[in-house]
């Protein structure tokens, strides 16, 4: 028996991820029945989505309903589920800002103005829902996850969940140690991008000791001959095994980028603690192959989507994703009962972090809701060096937006290990406001009255 729903997709037109969810939705009988609502201000990518939500669904004889939309209201109207995957400012205009924030003498950015206008929508986003569809989960799976869901959750009543995939790289550790990731289990608490590998067990035996074999006999080579397979292929690099001989613990997922300023200081220091050929994702060489490999990718579903010879299944597969957003929403219907890994507030799940923070742990999920499973404290040395720290700037940023005291943004700037001299900070946060395509941010910050 399935159980029908409305999930709204808001900033649909990042159609990869929304394929994907429509994919995981398909084959997803228990839900069979349910409405998929697209929502974006672009409406050729959002014509282009639900051309190939309706096809796809089509060929595997799903039984879904979709409708588009360019209206946030229309798409939060008797929802039962809001997904938002939008970016409010683009590859583009994050290189725009690298650009200046290089004259400044800031490699590959190092200084910025903060998540801005990323908090803005997910807080109206959630404000909306408040008045249209109190009841309804938002589900965040656009960044800052750990800063939306932390604000989200202080300021509005909205049930919310952050999602993210990057705490996968446990199976990348598995595959490359020649260990089956299916018959792994882990536990990596924390915070989003910042989750560390504290059970890491393979039949019935704690597997640690087999990435120390494979360090200790087979790194270098993997090292000295690794090409990466992709802008993200970083998890099993000689920056993750010197953060892991740091504290003790391996770092997951983008855990290994959002680590020490010394492992970024320019393009040739992250060769070296990184993979060529271009030193992991923090990179311009990076960014600029991520911006072509999305646009390649849009083109080619856009032609799918609009070429009715094109088999949509073959084109793109029949098999599920390892997103979790339908097999948490399955759960929480259903009562298809699973464990997943979610950000929420803290509520001492994760000693050491206040209750209203949000947190990066594993939770039960079924039809009683997500249910944060309370783990063990992390080592001091990665609270102290790691976690807190990256809490506080937190609540900096979060302070910083709900104020508008520009000199927040200034001390952000001066903070940054590439700031050379106050005038060096004031000058590239300046230009930074002052770009096009800023003109809310510029007219929301302001001085401090007695500044």
């Amino acid at each position: 028996m399935s159980t029908t729903v409305k999930i709204s997709i808001i900033g649909a037109g990042s159609a990869v991820f929304s394929l994907g969810l429509v994919k995981d939705l398909c084959l997803t009988e228990s839900l069979a029945g349910s409405h998929v609502c697209f929502m974006d201000i672009d409406p050729e990518r959002l014509e282009m989505i639900y051309r190939l939500g309706l096809r796809y669904a089509e060929e595997l004889g799903a039984d879904l309903t979709f409708e588009k939309t360019l209206e946030r209201e229309v798409a939060l109207k008797e929802a039962d589920f809001v997904i938002n995957s939008a970016a409010v400012k683009d590859e583009y205009h994050n290189r725009d800002i690298r650009k200046i924030t290089d004259e400044y003498g800031y490699y590959f950015g190092g200084a910025g103005v903060g998540p801005f206008y990323q908090l803005g929508l997910m807080l109206d986003i959630a404000r909306d829902m408040e008045e249209i569809c109190p009841d309804a989960w938002l589900i965040f799976a656009a960044n800052p996850v750990f800063d939306g869901t932390t604000l989200v959750s202080r300021e509005t009543s909205i049930k919310v969940c952050g999602l993210c995939h990057g705490h996968y790289g446990y199976r990348k550790i598995a595959e490359t140690i020649g260990i089956d990731p299916d018959r792994v289990t882990w536990q990596g608490p924390g915070l989003n991008h910042n989750i560390w590998l504290t059970h890491f067990i393979y039949e019935a035996e704690d597997a640690y000791p087999l990435i120390d074999e494979w360090i200790e006999n087979e790194a270098e080579e993997y090292w000295e001959t690794h090409v990466a397979t992709g802008t993200h292929d970083a998890q099993m690099s000689r920056g993750a095994v010197h953060q892991y001989r740091m504290y003790g613990l391996f770092p997951i997922g983008d855990t290994v980028r959002g680590s020490g300023w010394w492992y970024s200081t320019d393009r040739e220091t992250r060769l070296r603690w990184f993979f060529p050929p271009h030193g992991g994702p923090d990179t311009y060489e990076a960014r600029v192959l991520v911006r072509e490999r999305k646009d390649k990718h849009i083109a080619k579903m856009t032609e799918a989507a609009f070429d009715p010879d094109v088999s949509l299944v073959e084109r793109f597969g029949a098999e599920k994703t390892r997103e979790q957003h339908i097999p948490i929403i399955d759960g929480l219907v259903n009562d298809n009962e699973g464990q997943f890994q979610v950000n929420v507030r803290n509520e001492g799940a994760l000693p050491g972090i206040p209750d209203d923070v949000a947190v990066e742990v594993p939770a039960i999920v079924n039809k009683k809701g997500i249910q944060p499973v309370r783990v063990e404290p992390l080592p001091p040395k990665i609270m102290f060096e790691r976690i807190l720290p990256r809490w506080l700037r937190m609540e900096q940023a979060l302070e910083a937006f709900k104020t508008g005291d520009l000199s927040m943004l200034l001390w952000g700037v001066l903070s940054s290990h590439q700031t050379r001299s106050y005038d060096q900070a004031v000058g590239v946060l300046e230009e930074v406001i002052n770009m096009p395509g800023h003109e809310e941010l510029k007219a929301y910050y302001q001085w401090p009255d007695e500044w």
